[in-house]
């Protein structure tokens, strides 16, 4: 009895030491981090380097700020993150001057910003937003609409990070009248960062919008935004390359609206962006709301070749106001300032904008704009695949296609790539395969 009374003791210190060796190692190695498969918030300021891993998932809870527009933070984002707007309390992400947003998707597994409602809609949350230090023609700094902070600066090689294989859908809040987010603001961002593969869909305001900078924008698809596809103002000089959006006609507006300064139309620097290899999809056929393809307006400059425009309401193009005219034109023929050219418009409700009382006073209008100073035009059907569905749609030209003479060939400058096609997606290759969503 004796023996087995020692025995039971000693096998009960034996596990008492187990147990306080191992509660000893918990304690030494307790992981403080978030664990794998946890719903994480981020909200407030965020002024440390953070990276968001594949394995969790976010919720921007109101406006989140990454970095205190002084000091460098650096948000890092794995391929296949997944990051929701909370509607209740309009989540919206900012990245500030002098901060990085390291966002890396791939075709496999784009990062996908999205609403935090089961059956989203569009508004649901705010948007992207990226403050830069890059030049503007409305002051040296300004404030970003929303509360998204201030923007603006002297470097327009400003580095504000990458942006690649992402999406961004369901957001576009209004705070006010003519004070909504875009799905991708970039703000005063610099030559540095780079913008591509990016998706926006179903936004509430405009799909991209540059305000000033010099920041360039490669392979962008905007699907469903209820205001314009593409927006630029304020002096953005950058370049864009391989562009396409489609409009879904219950709400929408231009395929691309470009301004100067609506305040001082002949404001410097002057928007002058260079952009080859677009293709614009209006709506007229199923929806109301598509208006213009191409409106260009306050004194914008802008370089744009080898477009695609169809189907849009209204008229596939349009100048407006003296200032934009006028840049246009060098006395005796056009400037350089403002060329469409290598181009394609077809289905529009009319062609150019007709009817317009302040042509009168200059030297052509939209159509002699698009049909003679322009000549390399053309008017006729571009034989694209199947781009008017919006399930699954096929941006491509056919074999016979229009589209597949006639360009121009971009510059040699190590951003555009060499092209031998109209439009905004590659026949062998189709871009949009795989990362992108339709309706």
């Amino acid at each position: 009895m004796d023996f087995l009374k020692r025995n039971i003791v000693f096998v009960l210190s034996i596990l008492l030491v187990i147990f306080v060796i191992g509660c000893e190692e918990d304690s030494n190695n307790t992981s403080t981090g978030p664990q794998p498969g946890e719903v994480i918030t981020l909200s407030s300021v965020i002024v440390d380097d953070l990276t968001l891993t594949s394995e969790n998932e976010y919720i921007l809870d109101g406006t989140v700020f990454i970095g205190d527009d002084i000091t460098e933070t650096v948000l890092t984002i794995e391929a296949g993150t997944k990051i929701y707007g909370k509607k209740s309390s309009t989540g919206t992400l900012v990245i500030r001057r002098n901060s990085k947003i390291m966002a890396e998707g791939t075709a496999d597994n784009p990062i996908v910003f999205t609403s935090d409602q089961a059956s989203p809609n569009r508004s649901d949350w705010g948007g992207v937003i990226i403050n830069g230090k890059a030049t503007l023609n409305t002051g040296l700094e300004v404030p970003g609409e929303g509360g998204t902070g201030l923007y603006g600066g002297t470097d327009d090689a400003d580095n504000s990070g990458i942006m690649r294989y992402c999406r961004i859908e369901y957001a576009g809040r209004e705070f006010s009248p003519d004070n909504e987010l875009n799905g991708l603001a970039l703000q005063g961002v610099g030559s540095g960062t780079t913008i591509e593969y990016i998706q926006i869909h179903m936004n509430k305001d405009d799909g991209i919008e540059f305000f000033g900078g010099t920041v360039n924008a490669k392979y962008i698809y905007i699907t469903g935004c209820a205001d314009d596809q593409f927006d630029w103002t304020d002096g953005w000089r950058g370049k864009g390359q391989f562009w396409v959006c489609q409009q879904y006609g219950d709400d929408a507006d231009q395929g691309i609206e470009a301004d100067n300064n609506g305040d001082e139309n002949d404001a410097t620097p002057r928007s002058f962006p260079t952009i080859y290899n677009l293709t614009l999809v209006g709506d007229e056929r199923y929806g109301a709301e598509s208006d213009i393809g191409m409106l260009l307006r306050e004194g914008t400059g802008a370089n744009i070749y080898n477009a695609i425009v169809l189907d849009f309401g209204d008229c596939g193009i349009d100048i407006d106001h003296a200032a934009t005219f006028t840049n246009a034109w060098g006395g005796s023929a056009l400037s350089g300032n403002l060329i469409v050219d290598n181009s394609i418009f077809f289905d529009n409700n009319e062609t150019w904008q007709t009817g317009e009382t302040d042509e009168a006073t200059f030297e052509f209008t939209s159509e002699q704009f698009i049909t003679t100073l322009n000549a390399n035009n053309q008017f006729a059907d571009p034989g694209l695949m199947n781009a008017y569905d919006k399930v699954n749609p096929d941006y491509r030209p056919t074999s016979g296609s229009i589209a597949l003479s006639g360009y121009a060939t971009p510059p040699s400058d190590g951003f555009f790539e060499s092209v031998d096609f109209i439009g905004g997606v590659d026949p062998n290759n189709n871009w949009l395969a795989g990362w992108t969503v339709g309706q």
